[in-house]
């Protein structure tokens, strides 16, 4: 999101906490009770004054920062009211699923309304008497034509153990909080409950900010202390990186962390703020959840100030498509588990287990012959939580996420093989002081320009952008991983292969629970998903078991007969095993391999952060 700079969005605040009029208009006022917590309801009064004469539209967003696709948060809305200046009732009347209309009013309109919330993630609300976990676009009516008004809202919690972690800069009152307009107001996730609060100084050029990490989860006080320092460490390992922080506004910056049986796991970026959710708890989940935390807070450079010029303003009112997801996700993807790395939060080994799978995934797919990394990047309005009844081909799209840290990968090893002294790191650098610093919003061809800067070659950003990011080509991954003194091999040579066949078991009936895939033996003798297996290379296949024993008794190279029941007709079919695709990413020294000097002297600049000579 756009902000105001800070200085004008202090003014705003005070203006926004005397209630006084601006410019804009009167503040709007938001009250929120939580009293039938136990049943997921929130009853909410918004209160608009100084509208003039015209009927006053109101509404519920249809998408969320962060997001991609529509949600539709108005469904959970409903017995909706409202009053005049006096106290009078007036007429709401509604025209369209999305919002309200009050007419007949004094100038002053205060709307009531009940919401429900029973799914606590970055994009939607869950209330109960443990807590308010509120994403702001699901919970807040806002009015048209009103965005750039301050905001004041006043929770009234539950439970009086309930605290309150938010981005939002706190008003006078209790539970009283403050926006300078309504972007920031719906960017800024809120949690009240009976939290866990940790916070430590961070400091740049420009200044000291404080870093709050604040969980509600079913844990101790130590699993907490532990996290917060492993959190730490990787916030340091962020900042190092660019070599700057943000201007956190307001001087803070806060990760809302739930992990609790009862909520969705998920990540959210925002603009001085993150969601984490998990249902497992710290130590269940052996701490993993670091790794939401790393790619989420890379997101404050990333995305939240170095942003795509699609996402400027956000649209609260539509699904928000960009091309340059592969960068906004896909390099955040990347970075995320390397300052992890980088943070000595985690081992060699553990990134590139990560790697491994995330370049299986892409090379292995035949998505790309279907479509570029800006292709795959337009295509998030259909798959970022987004759901169709009728099902979709899986095999033509590849995530954006995935495909974006091996394009992030493959440049990075790239810029280390060609330009001796740089790396992808001095990219995002040049990214960050161009468009973060001064959040001028970029478009695709800046990309392309700040790559020609960096490198001082022209020639190269426009053949890597009409390649990689236009195109699917990808490098050659084995001697760009050589460098470093690691082997990229095949994971399971010798084993017969027919497709990544998930299957699903129900008694003894064996049935294909996805598609398959092109180009794999299942695809080609005719298989899809739903089909029942009945006999592979003459043994009957009557469990996973079964199915996994007879492929053990096959080579590459190898035929055998499939019979399989698809809808309702007995058929047979050829298939040819294949090696498995599979690869993975080793170590030259875990596979008896000699590392020379040089090997790892790159590894140490790439894995630990070293700078590279140049």
């Amino acid at each position: 999101m756009r902000l105001l700079p800070l200085c004008c969005s202090v003014l705003a605040l005070c203006a926004a906490q005397a209630h006084a009029q601006t410019p804009g208009g009167a503040a709007v006022q938001y009250d929120v009770r939580f009293d039938n917590a136990v049943h997921h309801e929130a009853n909410i009064t918004v209160t608009y004054r100084d509208v003039g004469q015209a009927p006053l539209r109101l509404q519920m967003s249809r998408s969320s920062p962060g997001r991609y696709a529509i949600h539709e948060f108005a469904k959970n809305v409903y017995s909706v009211s409202a009053k005049d200046g006096a106290g009078r009732p007036l007429k709401v009347t509604r025209t369209d699923p999305y919002g309200w209309t009050v007419a007949g009013h004094d100038g002053t309109v205060a709307v009531n309304y009940t919401l429900y919330g029973d799914r606590a993630d970055g994009t939607y609300s869950q209330i109960d008497a443990t807590h308010a976990h509120l994403n702001m676009p699901a919970t807040f009516m806002w009015a048209t034509g009103f965005g750039e008004r301050p905001i004041t809202v006043r929770f009234r919690p539950y439970d009086s153990s309930w605290k309150v972690a938010t981005q939002l800069p706190a008003a006078q009152e209790p539970y009283s909080f403050s926006a300078p307009n309504l972007q920031y107001f719906l960017d800024s996730p809120t949690e009240l409950s009976n939290h866990a609060v940790r916070e430590w100084p961070v400091a740049d050029k420009d200044g000291r900010y404080t870093i709050r990490l604040a969980v509600h989860h079913d844990g101790t006080s130590a699993d907490v202390d532990r996290f917060a320092q492993m959190a730490k460490n990787v916030v340091d390992a962020h900042i190092a990186m660019y070599r700057d922080a943000p201007n956190f506004d307001y001087g803070t910056y806060t990760f809302i962390a739930d992990y609790l049986p009862h909520v969705s796991g998920d990540g959210m970026e925002h603009r001085n703020s993150t969601i984490l959710s998990n249902s497992r708890s710290l130590h269940e989940a052996n701490f993993s959840q670091l790794s939401t935390l790393s790619h989420e807070f890379f997101h404050a450079w990333n995305v939240e100030r170095l942003r795509p010029a699609e996402l400027e303003p956000f649209d609260f009112t539509r699904a928000n498509p960009t091309p340059s997801l592969w960068l906004a996700e896909g390099f955040t993807n990347y970075y995320g588990p390397l300052l992890i790395r980088r943070a000595g939060e985690s081992s060699v080994d553990d990134f590139l287990r990560g790697m491994s799978g995330a370049l299986n995934a892409v090379l292995n797919t035949p998505a790309r012959r279907y479509g570029s990394p800006q292709e795959m990047s337009l295509r998030a309005p259909f798959v970022d939580a987004a759901e169709s009844i009728d099902p979709v081909n899986p095999n033509i799209f590849v995530s954006y996420y995935t495909y974006g840290s091996i394009i992030a990968l493959g440049l990075d090893l790239t810029l280390r093989h060609r330009f001796p002294g740089l790396t992808l790191d001095d990219y995002m650098r040049h990214l960050w002081q161009t468009h973060g610093v001064p959040e001028k919003p970029y478009t695709p061809d800046d990309l392309r320009q700040r790559l020609a800067e960096v490198t001082k070659d022209p020639a190269f950003a426009q053949n890597f952008f009409a390649s990689s990011i236009e195109g699917s080509a990808l490098p050659d991954f084995a001697p760009l991983l050589g460098q470093a003194g690691l082997q990229l091999r095949l994971k399971n040579k010798d084993r017969a292969y027919a497709g990544p066949a998930q299957l699903n078991v129900e008694g003894a009936a064996v049935t294909l629970a996805a598609d398959t895939v092109p180009g794999t033996p299942l695809y080609q003798a005719g298989l899809e998903r739903g089909d029942e297996i009945l006999r592979l290379g003459g043994f009957r296949v009557d469990s996973e078991a079964g199915w996994n024993s007879v492929l053990q008794r096959h080579a590459p190279g190898d035929r055998a007969e499939i019979r399989f029941t698809q809808r309702g007709v007995e058929r047979r079919a050829q298939i040819v095993f294949v090696a498995d695709p599979a690869i993975e990413i080793v170590r030259n020294e875990t596979v008896n391999l000699p590392v020379t000097k040089a090997q790892r002297a790159f590894r140490d600049a790439w894995l630990e952060g070293v700078r590279p000579a140049g």
